[in-house]
């Protein structure tokens, strides 16, 4: 077994039957377990990292940036490689914020990123920011993964609970093994019928399926569509595997969206027609 120390875990502030939809059509494979009663954690099985086509720190910030689009709920990322490790939060259209450190610890990201993670988050501005605030200071006995440690101590005030053996700095190929053996659900790729079925049964069992036609939706869309397709393109010529992810489920969500506008709308007169007609019987 490999036992390189890259990986990473994503943590989506949501239950499982949300976070499901959206990564499946990361189009990667990752395993989905509950991380606490608000949060649902992604296991990445590493491939694009593990086979050198790009940093893993770029990937995952790409992979937050798709989980978050469209979506009320937050993703926060934690990766490590060899040299450093850092946190990526992801909320929606809004560009990500990120912070890094050293293998040793070493603050190496902008203090106003952290004040800006724990903003979007709704983490409390003085309990929760008091022990962020050393997270951006220099501590010759801390760490990178233990920085990464100290970051999911906070977000434990809030629901959050690392599954027993997932924590972050071991090898993506041992967290892997591990949820497994914990039984977290597969969430694999099957095409894009399979990734329509699931996010269209998603929609009409959530708690948004009544508010997702109508102009709104038409017009959030339609702005899907007009970001994620130059977004690809751009993706494609730099060959980013995580922006094109992004730019995909961009494309897909604002594909859906039109799509399920459009049926719902004409299925809405026929839902009527039994009514009229007993109504003139």
């Amino acid at each position: 077994m490999n036992a390189t120390p890259l990986g990473a875990l994503l943590f989506c502030r949501a239950d499982p039957t949300a976070v499901r939809p959206p990564a499946l059509l990361l189009r990667e494979r990752l395993l989905l377990t509950p991380a606490g009663p608000d949060w649902t954690l992604l296991v990445p099985e590493g491939t694009p990292w593990r086979d050198g086509a790009e940093p893993v720190d770029r990937v995952v910030a790409g992979w937050a940036g798709a989980l978050a689009v469209g979506v009320p709920w937050p993703v926060v990322a934690l990766w490590w490689d060899t040299d450093r490790a850092g946190c990526v939060l992801a909320t929606g259209f809004r560009r990500p914020v990120a912070y890094t450190w050293l293998a040793d610890g070493t603050p190496a990201g902008e203090d106003e990123a952290m004040h800006t993670f724990a903003a979007r988050l709704g983490l409390d501005p003085v309990l929760d920011a008091q022990d962020l605030e050393p997270l951006t200071r220099p501590d010759e006995h801390a760490t990178a993964p233990a920085r990464l440690l100290g970051l999911t101590a906070v977000l434990a005030r809030h629901g959050l609970t690392l599954p027993p053996g997932l924590a972050p700095g071991e090898p993506a190929t041992r967290l892997w093994v591990t949820a497994e053996v914990q039984g977290a659900e597969p969430v694999e790729w099957q095409g894009w019928l399979d990734a329509v079925r699931t996010e269209l049964d998603a929609v009409e069992e959530g708690p948004l399926g009544p508010w997702l036609r109508g102009p709104r939706a038409r017009a959030l869309a339609t702005a899907q569509l007009a970001a994620g397709l130059p977004l690809l393109a751009w993706a494609s010529s730099r060959r980013s595997p995580g922006w094109a992810a992004t730019a995909a489920l961009l494309i897909t969500q604002g594909a859906l969206g039109l799509a399920y506008d459009r049926m719902r709308a004409a299925a809405a007169p026929v839902a009527l027609v039994p009514r009229a007609a007993a109504a003139g019987r």
